[in-house]
């Protein structure tokens, strides 16, 4: 049993299962799967693979989208879930300004596929990955769970969509969930085998890491004219290790009882665009080159994480957050996997 804060007691022990994660192949569900795994709690797996990989889980696979129907009905026969852990969205602003149909089928009509087949099912515990995009550009620094959640972009708006549906199953439908607001995911498995390999490639980390191993000639820097002490970006890391424990501390609240739930996860520190690539500097020893373009469209100039939520109601502090071994996690992995999971 966990303790981290006054009267918030997480009981491991009592976490049971079998748990489904949808987009278990992907970034952060690979990472949570494998927490599951540890606990010796029941997994199975489904993910259509658009943006996952089949070589990063270890247990039962189901191949499948959200938008089969079908198969997503004979899954929740088959291995009766107790619970649903939700990864399977698109997740790029840049790209969902420019195709908002995409983000709007998938993070929104899918997710209501999944409701619904939920609700069939009469399995009624959802852990939702979802994001600070909902808070769009925030009207206090840092961010607690109280801003107004005004997206600025498609992807923001979906993802709230989502927030919404749930709040209304959960009053006409009975289901508990817990909306967990990312901040940015980042980092690798301390073992160094699971880590970030998306095609094409968007987050600035990896892009690091690849203009690093001289896969890429130079890092483009999306605007350096923003109202910041350096003119860049400001952006909260989280480690991916440290999101796949806040998971499994929702799951055991909701198995206790608790009904709804909505926290921020990071670490209340921004680091810039360009404190970032320094510091990727001093851990890989290579130069990185830059390049300065325009701002990208729906890109707020600074979330950072704040509130307490996290804390008072999962007993959650990040662990491993820290810029430095988030970056040197990352870079662990990319050394080892230069071409990502399929060398």
């Amino acid at each position: 049993m966990a303790t981290d804060s006054p009267g918030t007691e997480v009981d491991f022990a009592n976490l049971s299962g079998p748990v489904l994660v949808l987009g278990g192949a992907g970034y952060i569900g690979s990472h949570t799967v494998r927490a599951l795994e540890r606990l010796g709690i029941p997994v199975v797996v489904l993910d259509n693979f658009s943006t996952g990989h089949p070589e990063a889980v270890n247990v039962p696979l189901v191949e499948a989208s959200l938008a089969d129907r079908e198969t997503l009905a004979r899954t929740f026969d088959e291995w009766e879930p107790r619970a649903v852990m939700h990864f399977a969205a698109r997740c790029y602003v840049g790209e969902s300004v420019e195709d908002p149909s995409i983000y709007y089928r998938e993070n929104v009509i899918h997710a209501w596929n999944l409701l619904e087949a939920m609700r069939e099912a009469g399995c009624q515990e959802l852990i939702f990955s979802s994001t600070c995009a909902t808070y769009g550009n925030p009207v206090a620094l840092p961010i607690t769970e109280e801003n107004p959640q005004v997206p600025v972009n498609p992807y923001g708006r979906t993802k709230l969509h989502m927030e919404h549906m749930m709040e209304d199953y959960a009053q006409a439908y009975g289901l508990r969930f817990a909306a967990l607001r990312y901040f940015n995911a980042a980092g690798a498995s301390q073992e160094g085998d699971l880590g970030e390999d998306h095609s094409p490639e968007t987050h600035l980390i990896p892009l690091l890491m690849q203009v690093a191993l001289g896969q890429r000639d130079e890092i483009a820097i999306f605007g350096g004219d923003y109202p910041t002490p350096d003119g860049t970006c400001i952006r909260d890391y989280v480690h991916v290790e440290d999101l796949a424990d806040a998971h499994l501390r929702a799951l055991s609240r909701l198995q206790a009882g608790v009904h709804t739930l909505a926290c921020n996860l990071g670490t209340g520190l921004g680091y810039s665009v360009r404190e970032v690539i320094e510091a990727v500097r001093r851990i890989t020893r290579h130069p990185i080159p830059e390049r300065m373009t325009g701002r990208r469209a729906g890109d707020p100039p600074e979330l950072v994480s704040g509130g307490s939520r996290a804390l008072e109601h999962l007993g959650w502090r990040p662990a491993r957050s820290a810029l430095e071994k988030i970056l040197s996690d990352a870079w662990r992995f990319h050394e080892a996997h230069p071409k990502g999971y399929s060398r």
